[in-house]
């Protein structure tokens, strides 16, 4: 199908598509074992959408493959000396990655079967993966000899083509068990201390007692799903995505992802304060169940929103401005 849509595409050297085919394998096997995570936990549970976006992107980005593989887009103009710091120190690097992320997939890997699926193993084989799938690419991708500078220059481009739908991989798989109860309990205490201090404002009695908030109705306790850390992962990589697909420059696709997290943030606050609203109106007891749940999505859809407003102004071409040209009469 590639062939007919890109009737160009035949001339990649043979080496660079065992090497995607490689990579594809590693893939596949990432995607097999955080699954069971994805299947288990409801805040992972878009983990499963993870390979199909991943295979748009790559599907997007193949005319652009194939331009880079043929030397299409390649010129002389700004590549880097093969001499410099710079140009010595990416093959290193590369070298390191390789290396690195074949031994933590290869550990992972080995451990499953004795340890069981754990957060560790999983995030392992995950980083490894990704080590090792950005190394072989920048390896195998082909390269112009005739042009000085060219082989880094060369290969870093295609590298950045897979650097996306590489690196997306992370965010299917699931945080260290202490990072992510850290990083819980400081959201669950900056969204409690927020709420409070509205309300406290709005002159409503309530009073905090760690992360509880005493309410005349009832008491209302900020809890691991209501902290944020379930949406922020959900909306990281819904703005990655978006990032991937519709931006081009690095720093913009940068302020893009932190949005998303600035938006995951502002609208799980938003929900918190809703919550209390309505159990400060209705009892603790009300806010269980249906309104909880639907207000929890409501947040990733917000957030979802909220982005593809963004993205036509981080998207915005510059206008240059022509100086008049006055006729001579």
């Amino acid at each position: 199908m590639l062939s007919q849509r890109y009737p160009h595409a035949a001339p990649i050297p043979k080496s660079f598509v065992w090497g995607l085919i490689l990579a594809g394998g590693f893939m596949a096997f990432t995607a097999w074992d955080p699954s069971y995570w994805w299947r288990i936990r409801e805040d992972y549970s878009y983990g499963w959408l993870v390979p199909l976006f991943i295979a748009y992107l790559v599907y997007d980005r193949w005319p652009k493959v194939v331009a880079q593989a043929r030397a299409v887009d390649r010129g002389s103009d700004d590549l880097p000396d093969e001499r410099s710091g710079s140009a010595r120190l990416i093959p290193v690097a590369a070298f390191l990655s390789l290396i690195g992320g074949g031994a933590l997939f290869l550990s992972g890997a080995f451990l499953r079967p004795m340890a069981g699926v754990t957060h560790l193993n999983t995030l392992t084989i995950t980083l490894g993966m990704t080590g090792t799938v950005l190394a072989t690419v920048y390896f195998l991708a082909p390269t112009n000899a005739d042009l000085p500078g060219s082989r880094v220059n060369d290969r870093r481009k295609m590298v950045s083509l897979f650097l996306f739908p590489t690196a997306l991989w992370l965010l299917s798989a699931p945080m260290l068990s202490v990072i992510e109860n850290h990083l819980s309990l400081f959201l669950m205490h900056q969204v409690t201390s927020i709420v409070f201090f509205v309300f406290d404002r709005l002159g409503l009695a309530l009073e905090q007692r760690g992360n509880v908030l005493i309410l005349p109705t009832g008491s209302v306790g900020v809890a691991e799903a209501c902290s944020g850390i379930r949406s922020l992962t959900g909306c990281l990589f819904a703005g990655s995505f978006l990032a991937a697909v519709f931006l081009q420059s690095r720093w913009k696709q940068a302020a893009l992802i932190i949005a998303s997290l600035l938006f995951a943030f502002v609208a799980n606050l938003l929900r918190s304060i809703f919550l209390t609203s309505w159990a400060y109106r209705h009892g603790a007891g009300s806010i269980e169940g249906t309104i909880h749940d639907i207000s929890g999505y409501a947040v990733l859809g917000l957030t979802v929103v909220a982005l593809l407003c963004l993205l036509p102004i981080l998207d915005r071409k510059p206008v240059s401005h022509r100086p008049a040209v006055s006729a001579k009469g």
